[in-house]
């Protein structure tokens, strides 16, 4: 029964154990479905689950027959047409990290969102290229093509450009089919093990990389790909100064523009579109002043109408680029979830994870095979998506009409755009992943753990590469949770505030600790990793070692056998006499003799007395005294163990049962029980009984038996009126940090 008095609360039950608990409280029979079950439901078929795994397959069936188009045409239209101009900007300016011709950059900003419009599950992410994948594709590129070797055996660079657009394509592909796969298989929980921490310091890394990547294009030197960032500063003379000074200037009028739209995006209705601003502005400046001609500048040069066959792919890349090709996939689901979870929260509407590897899979796939590249979802191109008043992926749909329309007429406009105004407008999109440096600050006061992953993280993908710093960080950050569990916080439990409320005893000075009682916690799983661990702490916070004192005990009674036995050793009622100086067996002698039963229990049957091993002993036989006569285990934050725990489990509380400590266990996870009993954990000296609701019901349970029984001080009486509940005498009893405790405390 529970009474509320103002802001507190009288509690009346009595002091349950699980099997009393269980006896008085009958729990419902529940059918926990089978392997069999599960298959016979996965595999039943109606016309409803008919319709929800097609309606699953393809969310355009679900979301465009409900379509509002007097609400919504108009504002997907303006955000099309503003998310248009800029996928064109960002998928030629990316197309730059992937060591193509700036033309092919459309082929990505065109194909994946024809795929997502009919399989995605997200209405406001744009799809298309991302800086991150197309700096590991890049880099996947100039793994495989050899420039130099090529340029010396092939008359133009054709060839060379061919070569590299098949590599890009066939990763891409390899990546989209990854990605369909774990779709089709149902593992979209992969992104689970992508930590935020983790993905901020790829992001930070692969932003650094795309710097190094673009100065060759700031700068216009002769550097093949960015295997070797050194040889930039080696040919830093060589600089074109045109191409300097304009990616200078675009770089600065990008930044402070961003700056404004980053503070005043609550007044402003749509971000202002610099990207396109200046491309206009640098394009008409090119062509009039004659920037190729006068100053040698590098152009976008002529752009191909139409669209590229498919490409013929080649094994032999398949074969080299796997390992790449599963990071690529990983990176890109990963952050396109990522953002369309947040749009997915703020506007309360369902995405689907596994969906979403399908769509993206086939969205690569169909990339991949007309010379596209790998895509995902630009932040900031969903930014001005959403911000523009997007409603659906009709938006989407419309911004790739407007790719087409270049792509088919009116791309030789951009013809005379600078390559260095391309790859500022490149860094001008890493703004927002170059300022995830200031997280390492607020990470270290957070979590230290986290920082450490971020930090990981970021030098190894810096150092080792994209894909390989990829793999290493995962592992870091997996090897930090088996850290954190292997080596678990295990402290020692008093009662504070004397109520039913048990907290670390380091942590408060108002605390009471019955007298001879530990009560040791927990917080993590107990398996056969860490079992050695809890075991050693366990140890540590009782004060000895169980399984020692079992066999000091076990060679003292030999010994005091031996000494009766031959008369050496009388009883009185007080103490022990010894009628000999010393003893001829050594230690050494005792314990090579028979030594496996010195680890059984004390046996004292067939001797006239009993031996009290806190008392005096005779001489020459030292045993270690035990001021702990009861061990409490709080098990509620340990959420599992495992058959190589248990064993390990069993032994030690064996160890402490056989040295007269009394060992309950609490707050155990609902199944724990009938775990124990098929693994054969109870037997004559491991009971159920040991088991209790809490450690408050364990703590009662301890001082009624042993205070009650053998303490004159400490006396439990009944309240008048009731059966089971007790006013618990504390006085003697428990010990207190600070002050003495008062006469009587009701628990």
């Amino acid at each position: 029964m529970v009474e509320p008095v103002g802001n507190q609360y009288v509690v009346a039950r009595p002091v349950y154990s699980e099997n009393s608990f269980g006896e008085e409280h009958t729990k419902v029979q529940r059918y926990h479905k089978t392997f069999l079950d599960h298959l016979r439901v996965c595999f039943r078929c109606s016309p409803q689950k008919a319709k929800n795994i097609a309606t699953g397959l393809l969310p355009i069936t679900s979301w465009l027959p409900a379509y509002r188009v007097k609400d919504w045409l108009l504002s997907d239209f303006v955000s099309g047409l503003s998310t248009g101009l800029v996928a064109v900007l960002q998928g030629l300016a990316f197309a730059l990290l992937v060591y193509v011709r700036p033309g092919y950059g459309l082929y990505a900003a065109f194909f994946p969102v024809i795929g997502y419009f009919f399989f995605g599950t997200s209405r406001h992410i744009s799809v298309g290229p991302f800086p991150v994948l197309s700096i590991m594709v890049g880099e996947v590129v100039m793994k495989l093509v050899d420039e130099e070797s090529l340029e010396s055996t092939l008359t133009t660079s054709t060839a060379l450009d061919d070569e590299k657009i098949q590599v890009a394509a066939t990763v891409s592909l390899l990546a989209g089919i990854f990605q369909l796969l774990l779709g089709a298989l149902q593992v979209g929980f992969v992104i689970i093990y992508l930590s935020q921490s983790l993905i901020s310091g790829f992001t930070t890394a692969a932003a650094i990389h795309v710097v190094v990547s673009q100065l060759k294009f700031i700068l216009q030197l002769p550097v093949t790909g960015c295997k070797e960032p050194l040889s930039i500063f080696c040919q830093i003379t060589k600089t074109n100064i045109a191409d300097l000074v304009t990616a200078l200037i675009i770089l600065v009028i990008v930044f402070v523009v961003k700056e404004i739209n980053e503070r005043y995006k609550a007044k402003l209705p749509v971000p202002i579109p610099i990207e396109l601003f200046v491309t206009v502005i640098a394009t008409g400046i090119s062509y009039a002043c004659n920037f190729k001609e006068r100053f040698q500048v590098d152009v976008i040069g002529q752009l191909e109408k139409g669209f590229k066959p498919p490409v013929q792919l080649d094994m032999r890349v398949f074969q080299s680029c796997v390992g790449d090709a599963f990071s690529i996939a990983i990176v890109g689901f990963a952050v396109a979830f990522s953002v369309a979870k947040v749009y997915s929260v703020k506007y309360d509407y369902p995405i689907n994870g596994n969906q979403e590897l399908i769509a993206f899979g086939l969205s690569n796939i169909f990339c991949g095979a007309f010379s596209g590249f790998a895509a995902s979802t630009s932040l900031s191109r969903s930014g001005v998506q959403e911000s523009t008043g997007g409603k659906t992926q009709v938006a989407g749909l419309l911004s790739a009409v407007i790719v087409l329309i270049v792509i088919l007429a009116i791309g030789f406009l951009l013809e005379p755009l600078q390559k260095s105004v391309l790859a500022a407008l490149a860094l001008g999109n890493l703004k927002g992943m170059l300022m995830q440096f200031k997280e390492i600050g607020v990470l270290w006061k957070k979590d230290k753990y986290d920082c450490m992953i971020w930090i990981v993280t970021f030098l190894c993908t810096v150092i080792l590469g994209l894909a390989i710093g990829l793999g290493v960080s995962i592992g870091f950050e997996l090897l930090t949770i088996v850290f954190r569990t292997q080596f678990p916080k295990c402290t020692l439990l008093a009662n504070v505030g004397r109520s039913n409320i048990y907290k670390n005893r380091k942590d408060y000075v108002d605390i009471y600790e019955p007298e001879g009682v530990k009560i040791f916690s927990c917080p993590a799983p107990i398996f056969f990793a860490n079992i050695d661990f809890f075991q050693e702490k366990l140890i540590t916070a009782v004060g000895f070692n169980p399984l020692r004192v079992l066999r000091k005990r076990n060679k003292a009674l030999r010994k005091i056998r031996k000494m009766l036995k031959k008369g050496e050793l009388q009883m009185t009622p007080k103490s022990f006499i010894c009628t000999v100086n010393g003893l001829n067996d050594s230690d050494e002698e005792l314990d090579n003799n028979k030594i496996e039963e010195l680890d059984q229990p004390t046996n004292m049957a067939d001797l006239p007395f009993q031996i009290d091993w806190n008392a005096e002993l005779p001489p020459n036989i030292t045993v270690p005294r035990i001021d702990v006569h009861s061990l409490i285990l709080d098990f509620a934050a340990v959420s599992f163990f495992d058959v190589s725990a248990l064993r390990v489990l069993k032994e030690t509380l064996k160890d402490f049962v056989r040295v007269d400590v009394d060992v309950y266990i609490v707050g155990a996870q609902e199944g724990f029980l009938d775990k124990l009993e098929r693994c054969a954990f109870f037997d004559e000296e491991i009971k159920p009984s040991m088991f209790f609701i809490s450690i408050h019901d364990a703590v009662l349970h301890i001082l009624v038996k042993k205070n009650g029984a053998c303490s004159p001080k400490f006396k439990p009486m009944k309240e008048m009126g009731s059966s089971d509940h007790y006013i618990i005498n504390t006085n003697g009893e428990l010990r207190n940090r600070a002050y003495t405790m008062p006469t009587e405390t009701k628990f």
